[in-house]
């Protein structure tokens, strides 16, 4: 296992237990993930390896509404934060009560978080794609969940990230361990309109997009970016954009805008995925 890392859904149960004179707790360190046994006592809260948390140090965190700490050796805490030297905007992992952690980008959680969690809204989102197979690209990275539930299925996914900040928070982040280690996933680097008008035509079976808010990333919602991801998929190809929740105001408003420009850019046929937040746009009409 990396580095440990807590948020506040694991220092209060620590606090609680130790007013309460518990020696010993289950919890986890890798946000859910997986679970394990730490020992509390008057000084602090005792890892696995070894390493002491005192309680001064376990109050910062539980205190920190969004913040996610990893633990150095030596006790101390980190926060997984950073000002990206890309965008010049600050990002910050964030830990769920339950599930995986999402991602903060000027403030803006990456995942949905309400009535569900980051990993199940990705499971949301394959479901939407199924089948899930052959050559994949996956224009926005984040953490990587989309990528990675992809890659089970998948013969290749390509996966585009702009922010330097973002990758940095990945690399924290246990959930996205699979994003660096498995060879069927391939990582690039910079603003994904501007690599998808260099890949060649119809090399790709389906893309998921799933871009920041239109405030962020307007360029990502634009019939010119639309008109190259119909190129780079193959004749049978589909493309699911997750756009926000379809029952709210701006979320219809975005949505029309969003499947108007779909078919002003090729696409035959354009289908909600209520369930996924999205639409998915096929190149061909669908065989029944």
């Amino acid at each position: 296992m990396s580095e440990p890392i807590i948020c506040r859904w694991q220092a209060l149960p620590w606090l609680v237990a130790h007013e309460a004179a518990v020696e010993s707790l289950e919890t986890t360190l890798d946000l859910n993930l997986t679970t394990c046994t730490v020992a509390l006592s008057a000084e602090g809260v005792q890892l696995p390896d070894g390493t002491l948390v005192l309680w001064d140090a376990v109050r910062e965190v539980a205190d920190h509404d969004t913040g996610c700490f990893s633990v150095n050796t030596d006790g101390t805490l980190e926060r997984a934060y950073i000002f990206s030297p890309t965008t010049r905007r600050a990002v910050s992992l964030w830990g769920q009560p339950e599930g995986a952690p999402t991602v903060l980008v000027a403030g803006f959680p990456m995942h949905r978080t309400k009535r569900t969690d980051p990993w199940q809204d990705t499971q949301n989102k394959i479901a939407a794609c199924q089948p899930v197979s052959g050559r994949v690209l996956d224009t926005c990275m984040g953490l990587g969940y989309t990528a990675i539930c992809a890659a089970k299925t998948a013969a290749q996914v390509t996966v585009i990230e702009l922010d330097a900040g973002v990758e940095a928070m990945a690399t924290k982040n246990p959930w996205s361990e699979p994003l660096f280690s498995k060879a069927n996933i391939t990582r690039k680097n910079g603003d994904a309109f501007a690599l998808v008008k260099e890949m060649p035509d119809a090399v790709f079976d389906l893309i998921i997009h799933d871009p920041p808010t239109l405030q962020l990333a307007g360029d990502l919602y634009s019939g010119a970016f639309y008109r190259e991801a119909f190129r780079v998929l193959s004749r049978r190809g589909r493309l699911f954009h997750y756009i926000g929740d379809p029952n709210s105001r701006h979320g219809a408003t975005v949505t029309r805008g969003v499947v108007k420009r779909l078919h002003e850019s090729g696409f035959v046929a354009v289908t909600t995925a209520a369930d996924a937040y999205g639409v998915v746009a096929w190149k061909e009409k669908p065989r029944r």
